[in-house]
């Protein structure tokens, strides 16, 4: 009886490393996220992007592809510092969830923004390229 858990932990040490090893076409894909953003490639974005995506900002809003990319293509959104850190990715076959922290500032409609958010990227694997299907960030404050 007692080498049931020491076998049930073996199984779980040897498994775990496969659930969470993240693919490194998936690591670029998502490093690009954010370089995309930050240039505005709105073509490159297109690429990147599920039809389908959903992308809920730290105020709540939520904006569908359509939208999003039509802010960054009239420049009513001006991204400038996008710097993360802590990422993690974790893949469940053809899907992958990634989280971390990230410091950004730019424009809005005029207004300058800045902050540290938390956030969360869901990408699934079509056809073997990643895409993003939604992103989701929270504003961190102090003593967070």
């Amino acid at each position: 009886m007692k080498t049931l858990p020491l076998f049930c932990a073996a199984v779980l040490a040897a498994i775990m490393p496969l659930a969470f090893a993240a693919d490194p076409l998936l690591a670029a894909r998502d490093a690009s996220w954010n370089e995309l953003r930050k240039r505005a490639d709105v073509a490159g974005l297109d690429k990147l992007i599920d039809p389908g995506f959903v992308l809920v900002h730290s105020d709540g809003r939520v904006q569908r592809k359509v939208d999003y990319l039509g802010d960054l293509s009239s420049k009513s959104r001006v991204n400038g510092r996008i710097e993360n850190r802590d990422v993690v990715i974790r893949e469940y076959g053809d899907t992958a969830v990634v989280n971390g922290v990230s410091v950004q500032s730019g424009v809005s409609n005029g207004q300058p923004w800045s902050g540290q958010f938390r956030f969360t990227r869901v990408w699934i694997r079509r056809g073997g390229e990643w895409t993003i299907v939604s992103s989701h960030s929270s504003r961190i404050t102090e003593g967070q």
